[in-house]
């Protein structure tokens, strides 16, 4: 397909696939490669799943777009040399003799694994496994020992002074005097070195330098022997490894130029990138792992389906978005809306629909829910749920042909359901009195609630609820919702009125509201 004959795409992945579709024309390329950087230092976090997702979801699009094949290869840049200890590991001060030294040269920690690099990336590779994502896993030292980057190597010593005059302008005085694209491993100690290089000899593809106590060695760059320090290492992957496209998050903005202009030195074309915003927490702060201000993806994954992460992680990823526990039920409701909408758009409509790019396009013939998960909230919350066959006894009486076993996706709902409302709604419930005014309002519904039919259904109780609340004097008609989520439910907001009463039941809200209003007495 002619990139030009490509329509207009209507999703941010589809933009991003089309940059590539044109990249991949000019360069004459029957394939592209994508690519995700990973720092094993710790242990993947909810940014890793983010970024693999995302990325994951262009070449998809990519796909569909070109009908090309792709490649995502997920590098572990596991020969960087371990700057701290890590705080979350056991056995801290066993590791603190091999600071400096490449990860995959570093006894495990966890006692699991040849060394801490290969524990983290088989923590890498499992939790990305577990997700389902197509990828192929690279690590930085196998291609540098195994030689796969010895070419570009030889072209970083070839263009050694101009790499230089790239980065010298960022640094301090200080650095300036001792920085290099190169590092040698140093052959007696192992610490990767960060040391003024006094000679190169291209030819012979080696680099002299001198060590802290004054001893001169030259060291081959080839083999492992060396690395290449962090900006010129992103530069030498891409144009060692022909890489297309690689996000990143806005802290790295001036890497990626800098990265990209010692691309073009080498003698590449930088990828195409996407600069996705970073995380804040609850108070606007951006997330930290070392001030454990986030929210885990095993923490996330205790109250939510992974699905609903990937509709999290798709919604405007160039906004910066606060990632704590209060964003969950609204992801997860989302997700449902969305995949309630595939099952009658379009190409098109789909095309622009988060639940597709989350599904590679494959919706499952059991996604979605006939249930919102605030909706499940607010029953857990009601009837004080300690355990899923609590809520599943209201359930089947909404939906008699509802169970686990033809509904798993809400089997699922419920259970995540459960845990949030122990671990947070519970302990924010606060219920206040009604003033007269909802008294009376609150009064009526109940006796207008005792004259419908035991099987009305949402939308005939929705608009019932509205009719009540019109034909008292509120202000609008959100300060009566607002009453009913306060007064009866604890909570400053809610699902659809309508459908809570539908699932709970007709007298079981009415004897929920005399509770309430007996309760606070006379206002």
């Amino acid at each position: 397909m002619n990139v030009t004959e490509i329509s207009r795409p209507l999703a941010w992945p589809f933009e991003e696939a089309q940059k590539l579709a044109v990249r991949a024309e000019e360069l004459a390329k029957p394939g592209v490669l994508f690519e995700t950087g990973y720092g094993p230092s710790g242990l993947p976090h909810i940014g890793t799943f983010g970024e693999v997702a995302r990325t994951s979801w262009v070449r998809h699009a990519y796909t569909v777009l070109t009908g090309k094949p792709s490649r995502l290869l997920a590098f572990s840049d596991d020969m960087d040399g371990l700057r701290k200890v890590p705080d979350n590991i056991p056995n801290r001060d066993a590791l603190r003799p091999f600071l400096g030294r490449p990860l995959t040269r570093i006894p495990d920690p966890f006692g699991t694994h040849e060394s801490f690099g290969h524990h983290n990336n088989a923590r890498l590779r499992g939790f990305l496994d577990s997700f389902g994502f197509d990828y192929e896993f690279a690590s930085a030292t196998e291609y540098y020992a195994g030689g796969r980057f010895d070419a570009a190597l030889r072209r970083v010593l070839e263009a050694f002074d101009e790499i230089v005059a790239v980065i010298l302008p960022t640094l301090g005085p200080e650095r300036r005097e001792t920085y290099s694209p190169i590092l040698p491993i140093h052959p007696e100690t192992g610490v990767v070195e960060q040391v003024r290089i006094d000679k190169i000899d291209v030819d012979a593809a080696t680099v002299f330098w001198t060590d802290v106590q004054g001893k001169r060695f030259e060291t081959s760059v080839l083999g492992g022997g060396a690395k290449c320090q962090w900006k010129a290492d992103w530069a030498m992957r891409w144009f060692a490894l022909g890489v297309d496209y690689e996000m990143s998050g806005k802290d790295l903005i001036d890497s990626v130029k800098l990265s990209g202009r010692i691309c073009e030195v080498l003698g590449a074309k930088p990828p195409i990138g996407y600069t996705y915003e970073l995380f804040l927490d609850d108070r606007g702060q951006k997330i930290s792992k070392s001030r454990g201000n986030g929210l885990s993806v095993e923490e996330w994954l205790r109250y939510a389906p992974p699905e609903s992460l990937s509709q999290f992680m798709f919604n405007q990823p160039h906004r910066a978005k606060k990632l704590f526990f209060d964003v969950i039920p609204r992801a997860v409701d989302e997700y449902i809306a969305n995949v309630a909408r595939t099952r009658s758009e379009d190409e098109a409509a789909l095309r622009a629909n988060p639940a597709w790019h989350a599904h590679l396009g494959r919706i499952p013939p059991g996604a979605g829910s006939p249930i919102s998960f605030g909706m499940l909230l607010n029953l857990a919350s009601v009837i004080n749920a300690e355990t899923p066959e609590i809520l599943w006894g209201f359930i089947r009486r909404y939906l008699p042909e509802a169970s686990p076993e033809a509904a798993p996706f809400l089997a699922r709902l419920v259970e995540h359901a459960v845990l949030y409302y122990q671990d947070f709604v519970r302990p924010e419930k606060r219920f206040r009195a009604p003033d007269a005014v909802e008294r009376a309002a609150l009064s009526d519904l109940a006796e207008t609630l005792r004259g419908m039919a035991p099987g009305a259904d949402a939308e005939a109780i929705q608009t019932m609820v509205y009719e009540v609340g019109k034909r008292h004097p509120f202000s609008a008609l959100k300060a009566w919702f607002a009453c009913l989520y306060q007064v009866l439910l604890g909570q400053t907001e809610g699902p659809r009125f309508g459908g809570f009463v539908a699932l709970y039941g007709i007298s079981e809200t009415v004897a929920l509201i005399e509770r309430r209003l007996a309760g606070f007495g006379d206002a």
